[in-house]
């Protein structure tokens, strides 16, 4: 059913926005799901650090719920995120329906999360008020996009300091659609 919505979204085209990956594919970037590779965890599933053959670095989120009836919502989450296109919006790249609970495949972003550079003490060499305004005036960017300037308006609904990463130039990138 994704394949065949992706596809009409791409006119036919068999060249995916979002790629679908093998089960295979994540446990061996993941290295089987190892516990060192835990990137976090939250009400919905844990995320990983994975290295895919190309030597791609990613980010896997596992799921913990497994209801059947929310595939439908799983695909169109799918669909609408692999459209959204924002330089301070953590991209999707694909996902894996093949094992028990839907895996999202998103860009890896470097620096963690917002929350910890701001609960951390070592870190507060550049946590200077220039920088927190950048990352509040970034934040805002893409949440504006998403809930008006997206081609399909996504509404966030759990922005938080926990879902808001850092990229190695510490550039906000919006995280975690689960509640659109």
């Amino acid at each position: 059913m994704l394949t065949q919505k992706l596809r009409s979204n791409e006119g036919g085209s068999t060249e995916y926005a979002a790629k679908i990956f093998t089960a295979a594919e994540l446990e061996k970037a993941t290295n089987n799901y190892a516990e060192d590779r835990i990137l976090g965890r939250g009400g919905y599933g844990t995320v990983y650090k994975g290295v895919l053959q190309n030597k791609c670095v990613v980010a896997i989120k596992k799921s913990r719920i497994t209801d059947v009836s929310q595939t439908e919502l799983f695909i169109n989450e799918v669909i609408i995120l692999s459209q959204v296109n924002h330089r301070n919006v953590v991209r999707i790249l694909g996902c894996c329906l093949e094992s028990e609970v839907p895996l999202l495949v998103y860009e890896f972003i470097s620096k963690g999360t917002l929350y910890y550079h701001i609960h951390d003490r070592g870190a507060v060499h550049w946590f200077s008020w220039k920088n927190r305004l950048m990352i509040a005036s970034e934040a805002a960017g893409a949440l504006v996009y998403l809930h008006s300037a997206a081609s399909i308006p996504v509404i966030h609904r759990d922005v938080k300091s926990t879902n808001m990463l850092l990229d190695e130039n510490y550039t906000a990138n919006i995280s975690d659609f689960r509640g659109f």
